[in-house]
Parts: C-alpha cells; sequence; structure tokens
C-alpha cells in the first residue's frame, strides 16, 4: 500500500542525462505542450537550455500554464520556446511543429496531446477516437517523414482492460473496458508497425494515475487527487466511486518527465518499439488516498474532520491497478523518485494558493 518512505536520491541513468542534456542540447517537439504533463516536460527540458517547440489547440490545455513555466525558467530559456498552435487532426499543423524556428529539424518528439478520461470517451467515442487515434497517427507520419530520432508517445494503464493480474506487466493484457482504453491500445499497435515498416524508434510510456501541480481541478473529467482536493478546500462533499476498496498505482509527475527523456534518448535501434509502465510499483486504496489529502490539507490549516461520502462504481473503471516497472529500470534506468506521500506534499502548496485564491477572487 501507500509508502511512506521519503524521497530517493535521483537515480544515476536521469542523472547522467540530464548532464548530457546541458553539455548537448537537442531540439524536441512536445505535443499537448499547454497540458499537465507537457507543461512539466516544458519545464524540465528548458531548465537543461534545450530547444522546444510545443504544439496544441488549448481544448485541455491552459495558456496559464504555459505562462507559469515560462516566469519560472526567466526570459533567457524561455526564448528557446515557440509554440505552433495547431490541431493534431490537422496534418499541416504537424508538419510545422516539426521544426525549430532557430535550429531547424526537431530531434525528438514528446507526444502527450490526448483526450483523456474514461467517462469522457463514454460520452463522445468520436471525439476520443479522433484525436487520440486519428491525431496521432498525423503525429506518426510527420515525425517519420521529418526523419525524428525518437517519439515518446503516452499510453496508459486502461490498456490492461480487465486483465486480473497484479502487478501489470507490459506483455499481458486484457480486454479494454472503455473507448479511451482501445484508443490507446490503438496507439501501441500503429506504433509497433509504424516501427517495423518504415524504421522508426518508438516508445509508449504506459501512465498509471499520474499526478502533481498545474493538474486541473474542474470540469467533468478532473483527476481523482485534484479533484478531492479541490472539494476539500472549498467544504464540498468528496464523492468515492465504490466501496473505497479501489486501489490505484499513483505516480508523480516528475517521474513521468523523468521516464520520457529517458526514452527519448534510449539506446535503441531503427524499427524498435518498446511499452513501458510509468509508476512507483505501489498501490493505495481511493479511501487510503482520502485520509492522505486530508491529513496533507491539515498541515495548511484546513479542517480534516470531513468523510467521503460513497456512491455506486463507475462505469469503465477497473477495480485495482499495479505496476510492474522492471523493464523500465532495466531498460531506461528509470527509478521514481517521488511516491504518493512525498508528491502530495510538493503538489499541495500549489493547490492551497491556486484554489484558495480563486475563492477570495
Amino acid at each position: 500500500m501507500a509508502s511512506l518512505a521519503a524521497p530517493v536520491p535521483a537515480p544515476a541513468a536521469w542523472l547522467a542525462l540530464q548532464s548530457l542534456l546541458t553539455r548537448e542540447p537537442r531540439t524536441w517537439l512536445i505535443t499537448g505542450v499547454a497540458g499537465f504533463i507537457g507543461s512539466h516536460l516544458l519545464e524540465s527540458l528548458l531548465g537543461l537550455d534545450q530547444w522546444v517547440v510545443g504544439l496544441d489547440n488549448f481544448s485541455t490545455g491552459f495558456r496559464a500554464n504555459l505562462d507559469q513555466v515560462l516566469d519560472a525558467v526567466g526570459p533567457e530559456r524561455a526564448a528557446r520556446f515557440t509554440l505552433v498552435e495547431g490541431d493534431l487532426r490537422d496534418p499541416d499543423a504537424c508538419v510545422r511543429a516539426m521544426r525549430h524556428p532557430d535550429t531547424g529539424g526537431v530531434r525528438h518528439v514528446l507526444h502527450q496531446a490526448a483526450l483523456g478520461s474514461v467517462p469522457r470517451s463514454l460520452g463522445d467515442p468520436l471525439a476520443t477516437h479522433a484525436s487520440n487515434v486519428t491525431g496521432f497517427v498525423d503525429m506518426l507520419v510527420a515525425a517519420r517523414d521529418a526523419g525524428a530520432e525518437s517519439m515518446v508517445y503516452a499510453s496508459s494503464s486502461s490498456v490492461y482492460g480487465d486483465h486480473p493480474a497484479l502487478p501489470k506487466l507490459e506483455d499481458a493484457v486484457g480486454a479494454p473496458l472503455s473507448p479511451y482504453a482501445v484508443s490507446k491500445a490503438a496507439d501501441e499497435l500503429y506504433a509497433a508497425v509504424f516501427a517495423r515498416c518504415y524504421g522508426m524508434r518508438l516508445s509508449g510510456l504506459r501512465y498509471f494515475n499520474v499526478f502533481g501541480r498545474r493538474q486541473d481541478p474542474h470540469g467533468a473529467y478532473a483527476a481523482v487527487i485534484p479533484l478531492w482536493t479541490a472539494a476539500l478546500l472549498g467544504g464540498q462533499t468528496v464523492w468515492i466511486n465504490g466501496d473505497g476498496e479501489t486501489s490505484r498505482d499513483f505516480c508523480h509527475v516528475s517521474n513521468a518527465v523523468q521516464a520520457n527523456l529517458l526514452a527519448a534518448v534510449r539506446d535503441a535501434r531503427w524499427g524498435d518499439h518498446r511499452v513501458y509502465n510509468i509508476a512507483v510499483g505501489e498501490r493505495t486504496t481511493l479511501m487510503q488516498l482520502f485520509a492522505h489529502l486530508r491529513a496533507a490539507l491539515s498541515d495548511h490549516g484546513v479542517p480534516g474532520s470531513v468523510l467521503p461520502s460513497l456512491r455506486d462504481f463507475r462505469a469503465g473503471d477497473v477495480r485495482h491497478s499495479l505496476a510492474d516497472i522492471g523493464r523500465a529500470r532495466t531498460e531506461l534506468g528509470y527509478a521514481p523518485t517521488h511516491r504518493l506521500l512525498d508528491g502530495i506534499r510538493e503538489a499541495m502548496p500549489w493547490y492551497v494558493q491556486s484554489l484558495m485564491g480563486r475563492a477570495t477572487r
């Protein structure tokens, strides 16, 4: 279950990569750059003095995320970033995003853009398919035609579907339980075929419940940690779908950033495609998560006596999720630096400031 351990030291492979990139800057493309994970990738890459192109249509991302990043890195590093406002479903936009005005062609693609959320996909499967599958193929073609060295793309733990085994191993998947899961499974199939047919170097990251600063707490499809944090801060009801014993492997966004960059530069032959679980390898129930969030907020002066309310299980959700991260450790040198409680402590000041500031305006 959830770990109480302190953050572990940064792994050797991650430290070595940061040193390499600082000495030898490269040009990167981040799709979905104004989103939650995309903006963290931008912040890390600019902090390492890289050149970055960002592609976003702002359907789910926020300009405020970009503003926060550019303010944080300073004007000199911010000048290394160029934004292409466009949609993945427009092949011309994908082509435009493959070049930086100062450095030329993009060397590494980090593809994060997608329409997330299982419930959203159940309500509008056509939109999910268009963005997550058609848009993904558009980006594959653009990267292929531009001769990009590598492309890393966001897959999802949802591809494991109804396979009952724990922990989840990359080579054992079940039947998908939602259109969103189908879209991510289709992306993996397309990536494998493009690697085989066109000699591309591709890596898929199966994210497990990524969370952290700048994750949107509002809207119908908000993830559980920002959603519950906002409810607790606002004195609203916290709803738990099911009996509270559903469990997840929560992964702080810093771990996802590390995995993306390690996968982008991994030693792989042309025509190689691999998928990796990106998580911590620890399972936390929803009831435990609620207790952790309530305790973290109490440290910020928020009363901690409220109890959650239970309601029916949600369609399309899996009961338990836990990752085996052995492949990512062995092949990428990946090692998570933040466990659940570490990540909550890191993210909570941002949520308190952001949400309490919103409440007082």
